[in-house]
Order: structure tokens, then sequence, then C-alpha cells
């Protein structure tokens, strides 16, 4: 999946040397590093945590590539962040969740690298999902270091504008849990 990206060897600058420090030499063997690490939440305003704490999310994973890539002067790759519908199907792991909630599904937000026309997802590797996550109710691309801080507003917006203030809370909620849920 990764292989559709330009791949360039590491630099000296600093994030080229943290991932160096890891045995990391080219942007593609970083993607591969990233993407096989396990999925769980870090300190999302440390880019470097993913490496640190050997673990990250849609979000910090692919705002650390992000930030390598800009750090790299790679042209044509983008951070986006897409709203879909979480199900067990394409969020293996949600589905115990999911099955106890009054939801079928819910929306959530996405981070992934746009290149090309392509979505590359680089957040689990060890998981298969019967359903890809590939239908999403809207895209916006995003600046690695606005990231956190534009995230979450701008999914619980999502989330009101389509249920309501008081509704958004139990949508909310559930997401929450789905997300504890995929993180063990």
């Amino acid at each position: 999946m990764y292989s559709y990206l330009p791949n360039v060897n590491l630099s000296d600058s600093p994030i080229s040397r943290q991932f160096k420090l890891k045995g990391v030499s080219t942007f593609h063997e970083a993607c591969d590093f990233i993407w096989r690490l396990p999925y769980g939440r870090t300190n999302h305003q440390d880019l470097i945590a993913v490496l640190s704490e050997r673990k990250g999310t849609c979000s910090s994973k692919h705002r650390l590539l992000k930030a390598l890539v800009d750090e790299l002067d790679i042209e044509g790759v983008e951070l986006k962040i897409g709203i879909y519908l979480m199900h067990e199907s394409n969020t293996p792991g949600v589905g115990s969740v999911m099955n106890l909630s009054e939801f079928d599904s819910i929306p959530e937000a996405h981070c992934y690298l746009h290149y090309d026309n392509r979505r590359i997802d680089l957040t689990r590797s060890d998981v298969v999902a019967s359903e890809s996550i590939s239908n999403f109710l809207v895209e916006v691309t995003v600046e690695a270091e606005t990231l956190p801080e534009f995230k979450e507003p701008f999914h619980y917006q999502y989330i009101v504008d389509k249920y309501g203030d008081e509704r958004a809370k139990a949508v909310w909620a559930c997401r929450e849990q789905c997300i504890a849920a995929l993180g063990t």
C-alpha cells in the first residue's frame, strides 16, 4: 500500500534522525515501521510519541508520516481526515461495543495519507477488515501541525450536526468505548 508513495532516503533532519535511531533509512521503511506498530493512543501533542511509545492511532501515525513527508520535501502527499460510518465490518474490534449500544454504526473521523488519487492507510497492519474504509461522507485536508487541535472539534461538530446536541453526547460516548476496544 505505501509502495504507491515516492521513496527517498531519510535526511539529517530532526524527524529523520528519530527514525534512523530505530534502524530506518528510507521513507518506505518508515511507512512500514509505523504501519506495524500496534494501535493505541499516545500523547497527541508530542509528534514523536509514536516512536517513543511504540504505538499510535490513525491520527498520530499519519501525522508523524506527514511531518516526515514535509521534512523530506516529498511533493503531492496530503494528510486527510475523512468521516465514515464505523461498524465491525470496516473497523474490526468495535463490534462488542456496537452490539451493546443503540447504534448500528456511528460517524468516525479517520486519518490517512492521500497521494495520486489513492488513500494510503497505515493504521493497523495486524487487522484485515471484511469491508474497507472507503465510503467517506466528508473528507478534508489538514496539516500535520494543526491536526491535534482540528480533528476532534471537526469530528464532534459533524456528530452534532447529524444528531443534535443531546444525542451527540451518546454517540461520542459510544465512539470513545469503541476506540478503547481497539487498543486492547
